[in-house]
């Protein structure tokens, strides 16, 4: 009896997003609609920046792996929520939500890295335009993009094999319409601190010192906008960062406020 209740079970039941009929539809046709131009609208995007040799260009590259993780979430995620927000059978076997999990950690802090060094680029393009050239070469762009994808690989794996050693045995219901490590923590029938002390010190050190590091460069391309006497001049270069600005708040903002506070609220 006590074996059993330290199992954990072989399939998980995601609750999803709604269990009203029309809800249900409406959410479907939604996710669908954004899943869609999600994946067209990125592979669009990678198609003319790699046959237009003028979009060779460091901000580009980094784009260019930005719509590869967008279009790797979307495949990871999107397609099982529309499969279980029409079907009565909700379930999702371990193995799969370990390996959802894993990939949607991996792309979240490959991303945040990415957008840290797209906040690089804009600051030697408008801070130091004279060495832009010299600092932002492929060599030193490519391997950006590897260190991104290396600590996104190393911090998921960090998180995601303590979570998978935990015996859920509260219950086989995961409160979220896709696997995640908070949602797991609140129905295991251990001591989940470490868990969380490891996700709590993997959001400080990759969101938070990510998020001042574009914080501080921002602070900089600001400055250095302001000193500019030209005010068409000066809109003209605060306009090739305002996208990135709006991004950087919306992804940040929301992770710090998923990933920074009890769980016990979550």
């Amino acid at each position: 009896m006590e074996q059993s209740n330290q199992s954990t079970p072989a399939r998980f039941i995601l609750l999803g997003l709604s269990n009203v009929p029309p809800l249900q539809f409406i959410c479907f046709f939604v996710f669908f609609l954004i899943y869609t131009i999600t994946v067209l609208g990125n592979i669009l995007l990678i198609t003319v920046v790699t046959m237009t040799p003028s979009l060779h260009t460091p901000m580009y590259f980094f784009l260019s792996n930005l719509s590869v993780i967008d279009i790797t979430f979307s495949c990871t995620i999107v397609p099982k929520i529309l499969v279980n927000t029409l079907s009565t059978d909700k379930s999702i076997s371990f193995v799969e939500c370990a390996i959802q999990m894993y990939i949607h950690l991996v792309l979240g802090a490959t991303e945040s890295i990415l957008l840290a060094a797209m906040a690089y680029d804009r600051f030697v393009a408008i801070c130091r335009p004279l060495h832009y050239k010299a600092i932002m070469n492929y060599r030193f762009c490519a391997c950006l993009v590897a260190i991104s994808w290396g600590v996104g690989f190393m911090n998921s794996l960090i998180l995601v094999l303590p979570t998978l050693k935990l015996p859920f045995c509260r219950s086989n219901h995961i409160n979220h319409f896709f696997c995640e490590i908070p949602p797991l923590l609140q129905i295991a029938c251990m001591d989940i601190r470490l868990n969380e002390a490891l996700l709590y010190i993997s959001a400080g050190t990759i969101v938070m010192c990510l998020f001042f590091f574009i914080l501080t460069s921002y602070i900089h391309i600001i400055n250095t906008i302001l000193k500019i006497h030209s005010l068409t001049e000066s809109y003209k270069v605060f306009s090739t960062c305002a996208s990135h600005l709006t991004v950087v708040i919306l992804y940040y903002g929301t992770i710090m406020f998923i990933y920074l506070r009890p769980y016990s609220t979550y």
